[in-house]
């Protein structure tokens, strides 16, 4: 697996005048887990390891960092957000520049026993998700100005503020990701027209995500056997309208070379706002 770039297919959703959407938690009788057809599309996916120029979180949308992590045991879920939340804001304001980080959420997810194709991630019985091989970004224009009177409660403190971002925080929890690594676009190569708004239907409310369809020029990369002392931070929303990364797509894809005997991909995603002054 030392490839700079692989071949690998990715799932764009096909164009349809119908607004797609997926369940976090069983849906009502008759209803799909989720909606939209995908097209499983090859697409070369370099090795970010080996670029000749690191990337840019600013530029590119993403960049790896080596993050150790005191962490024991990610599937605490107390540890993780007494140890681990602190631990994401850090790197989260050392990596943007900014000036206050506030983590609100985290999710670990693990590659289904059968390698079954990989879909929108749903939880298992076990709670954990699955790994998300739909082509998506976290956050809308609308949800990711939501999101900062959903962090910020207080009306003065977040009218006071001029710029923020919200960035994921991804990381191996158990050792080298071989089988399904995380694949990233480029945030230069995605245009608004290749950006499709989805509902992302909770037990208590309704969230608002981009899917995405094809496009030739998307810049796919990822980084070769993520182990668990790197985080790959990227970009899923910035209030700033030019001149920086906005959003940066994402999915998991089946590593064309993994090993037979792969061990399952064990991850965590954090998510961060960063206010900057």
């Amino acid at each position: 697996m030392n490839h700079p770039t692989v071949t690998a297919g990715l799932n764009y959703l096909q164009p349809s005048a119908l607004r797609p959407f997926s369940y976090t938690f069983a849906p009502p009788p008759d209803t799909p887990w989720e909606s939209g057809t995908y097209e499983l599309r090859p697409m070369p996916i370099a090795d970010a390891r080996a670029a000749a120029t690191p990337t840019d979180i600013e530029r590119e949308g993403f960049v790896l960092r080596d993050a150790p992590t005191t962490v024991r045991d990610f599937l605490d879920d107390a540890e993780v957000t007494a140890v681990y939340h602190r631990e994401v804001a850090e790197l989260a304001l050392a990596v943007t520049g900014g000036t206050r980080a506030h983590v609100f959420d985290h999710l670990v997810r693990q590659r289904e026993a059968d390698r079954t194709a990989l879909s929108f991630g749903r939880r298992a019985t076990n709670g954990k998700a699955a790994a998300n091989g739909r082509i998506h970004n976290d956050y809308t224009e609308d949800s990711g100005r939501r999101r900062l009177g959903m962090v910020l409660t207080d009306p003065d403190e977040a009218a006071a503020v001029r710029r923020y971002c919200i960035v994921n925080v991804w990381r191996s929890i158990r050792g080298p990701v071989l089988d399904t690594p995380l694949a990233v676009c480029d945030a230069r190569s995605v245009m608004a027209k290749d950006l499709v708004t989805a509902e992302v239907r909770y037990p208590q409310r309704t969230g608002e995500i981009y899917l995405a369809t094809h496009s030739p020029a998307h810049r796919w990369s990822y980084f070769s056997a993520m182990d668990r002392h790197e985080a790959l931070v990227f970009k899923q929303y910035d209030s700033q309208l030019s001149g920086v990364s906005r959003y940066t797509p994402h999915a998991a894809f089946d590593h064309p070379d993994a090993p037979a005997d792969a061990p399952l991909r064990q991850s965590i995603e954090a998510r961060c706002l960063v206010v900057f002054e």
